[in-house]
């Protein structure tokens, strides 16, 4: 049992089964036990491997997006870029350093990060000093002016809640005790909201949703239609709807059971995407478009032919083999759904 797993059961015995929201929230984030307050999880030595640590055109292409609707905005002389949960920093130096091209874009950036993760935020730093980043802890903490904004695997860590269909109504999944350890049960649920899908769902089927989501959507839908400039690029994977049991825990690049190593696994459930646009605000959403459609229409196959010109062998091969594993609808490319949001003033941004 992990030192964490203990704490969990020390809870559980005094205060009865907590929500999966709340399993999640500790086992991510607990002060001294948590997976992200504990340790850097990503690369080949950590447990998963994001798409900016894949291939530097992805923060390249989205770095000269970000720069591409500035200037379809009028190229604010101030503005604040922005990134959530930006792992290591990789996808916002590559991003920087391609958008540097773009005569003003930097100079004008104020970049601010959204992180709690001190291990995150020293890596970070490393990448980013010479752009001065400033770290906050929440979206709200963002300073004023117009918001230039991207959320890469960032709303997929988010707590969720399950509910599961059942003849009398809704039930919510919960984690409680069982065998001395941890294990799954349920309690009755009453979330008026569910109502809505009882028509597309039937008995024994589950429910997720993400109070938390919906939450920096709504904050961020508001400051991009105040300021009436800005735009918001979110990356992550998921569907148009929550359908289906989607929580995962990932540890050394494998699935492991969700209730088995809590503190020293990464738990993450496909983002609602559907739930994401509903919550934006006074914003405009632009049309849900696959990762690989959306990489495609901004130039990524030939920013990999340019690329492949200087590369021979081995590093070709996994040039390639990146290319492939960002676009391809078996890979990345269809999983991973690209949703913006715009001023409902300004014409839908590049891409989609």
């Amino acid at each position: 049992m992990t030192p964490l797993a203990a704490k969990l059961v020390a809870r559980i015995e005094a205060e009865g089964p907590m929500g999966v929201d709340a399993y999640m929230a500790a086992c991510l984030t607990d002060p001294d036990h948590g997976y992200y307050t504990t340790r850097d999880p990503l690369g080949t030595a950590g447990d998963f491997i994001t798409a900016p640590e894949i291939s530097q055109m992805f923060g390249e292409l989205f770095g000269l997006w970000l720069a591409q609707v500035w200037m379809d905005h009028g190229a604010p002389g101030a503005f604040v870029l922005a990134e959530l949960g930006p792992g290591r920093g990789t996808l916002m130096a590559d991003a920087l350093r391609a958008a540097r091209r773009v005569p003003g874009f930097t100079e004008a950036a104020r970049l601010v990060l959204v992180e709690t993760s001190p291990e995150l935020q020293k890596a970070q730093a490393e990448r980013l000093t010479p752009y001065d980043p400033r770290w906050v802890d929440s979206v709200e903490s963002l300073p004023g002016g117009p918001l230039f904004l991207i959320a890469n695997e960032f709303f997929d860590a988010l707590p969720i809640r399950q509910f599961i269909r059942t003849e009398r109504g809704w039930d919510e999944r919960c984690v409680g005790l069982q065998g001395g350890g941890l294990g799954f049960t349920t309690r009755a649920a009453d979330l008026p909201e569910l109502a809505a899908r009882e028509a597309d769902t039937r008995p024994g089927e589950i429910v997720e949703t993400c109070a938390p989501a919906a939450g920096f959507m709504r904050a961020i839908g508001q400051r991009i239609a105040q300021h009436r400039a800005g735009a918001a690029l979110v990356i992550d994977y998921g569907a148009a709807i929550s359908r289906g049991d989607t929580l995962q825990a990932l540890k050394a690049h494998e699935p492991v059971d969700v209730l088995a190593t809590p503190g020293e696994a990464d738990l993450t459930a496909h983002v609602d995407f559907g739930a994401l646009a509903a919550a934006r605000g006074p914003a405009e959403a632009a049309p849900l478009t696959p990762q690989g459609v959306f990489l495609e229409r901004l130039g990524i196959t030939q920013r990999a032919q340019a690329l492949a010109q200087q590369l021979t062998g081995a590093a070709l091969d996994s040039h390639i083999a990146a290319h492939r594993r960002l676009t391809h609808p078996e890979e990345m490319g269809r999983l991973f759904k690209c949703l913006a949001l715009h001023p409902t003033s300004t014409a839908t941004p590049p891409g989609f």
